[in-house]
């Protein structure tokens, strides 16, 4: 007999939970050093970094097909040249975001994803994210079933929307489906509105409830 699964299916968020930058402040700093003789300190490099993840997560939605995401991006390095006190040509700032910004899976993301695979069980991910999302997954050796971004699907965590879209593509019933995470406000409070069960994946080891310390417990939870 099969074991009982006590999910069928598996939504992840992306940014924080399956991707994460691969060293931005030593990037931007050869960037700068190389391209345009500019020599800021760490400090500041990392904080004009985080401004603009910041503004990106909130206006990400608007990177739709290649026009609007060029003119994202755009705003993009304008913030991040606001942050560092550099005035350089526009198409050059958004040359130096791209090279910063490059994405690398986190460890445990390959096996607990080869787990699920060999269990069966299609996964998900859903992700405030511009359009090119399944590409940046595909650039960190990433293999999914479905990749549902805010930009393509016109609705953005914690909006529920997102959640349904993924869950009708899976044809998995809600209460049979786990979201993971790394936000509680965005993923938690939009995969409970959508009636999808969620866990935070915290790999500091806050060891909060609710929470995961590592991806691979996921297949503890299928079978």
């Amino acid at each position: 007999m099969s074991p009982v699964r006590r999910y069928d299916g598996l939504l992840l968020d992306a940014f924080g939970t399956l991707l994460r930058l691969d060293d931005p402040v030593g990037r931007m700093t050869a960037q700068l050093a190389a391209a345009l003789d500019v020599h800021p300190p760490a400090g500041v490099i990392e904080g004009a970094l985080a401004a603009e993840v910041v503004y990106y997560a909130g206006h990400c939605h608007e990177g739709r097909d290649p026009e609007s995401l060029a003119d994202l991006y755009r705003r993009c390095a304008r913030v991040l040249l606001d942050g560092l006190g550099i005035d350089c040509e526009p198409g050059r700032a958004v040359q130096l975001l791209g090279g910063a910004f490059r994405y690398r899976a986190y460890d445990d993301v390959e096996p607990a994803l080869a787990g699920l695979r060999a269990a069966g069980v299609p996964v998900a991910v859903v992700s405030n994210a511009d359009y090119t999302l399944p590409d940046m997954l595909a650039s960190a050796g990433v293999r999914t079933d479905h990749v549902f971004s805010s930009a393509a699907t016109g609705s953005s965590k914690p909006d529920p929307g997102i959640f349904h879209a993924a869950i009708d593509a899976l044809g998995v019933p809600c209460e049979r489906l786990l979201h993971v995470g790394d936000t509680p406000e965005a993923d938690g409070a939009g995969a409970r509105a959508a009636g999808v069960d969620v866990r935070i994946i915290d790999r500091a080891g806050g060891g909060g409830p609710g929470t995961i310390g590592s991806l691979t417990e996921i297949l503890e939870m299928i079978g």
